[in-house]
């Protein structure tokens, strides 16, 4: 069985016992979270939500936070001697799915 969720404006392809990274979310750790389905598949048979499916949860328990890789941000202009260059690091929260139920 599996389920595709949304958390963060993206969605996850999930089964049980897996552990995703999402977009950074307020809540502590070993807080359970519930996830909106988008659809749920079991043995074969799919449904899909419009946007989402009726009855279907998936809890998720925050296992940790924390940052991205560093990626750098150069901005220049050719000939005006103009340079900007700043690092950022996205912050995440680590998802462990409990269960899925349609």
């Amino acid at each position: 069985m599996f389920a595709v969720v949304q958390s963060g404006g993206k969605q996850y392809k999930v089964s049980e016992n897996d552990i995703i990274s999402v977009e950074k979310l307020n809540n502590a750790v070993g807080d359970k979270v519930t996830l909106d389905v988008l659809l749920v598949s079991d043995n074969g048979t799919v449904v899909a939500g419009n946007p989402f499916v009726k009855g279907a949860v998936c809890e998720a328990e925050v296992v940790a936070h924390g940052k991205g890789d560093k990626i750098v941000v150069f901005k220049y202009k050719p000939k005006k001697n103009e340079r900007k260059k700043q690092g950022h690091r996205q912050p995440f929260t680590q998802l462990k799915i409990l269960s899925i139920k349609k």
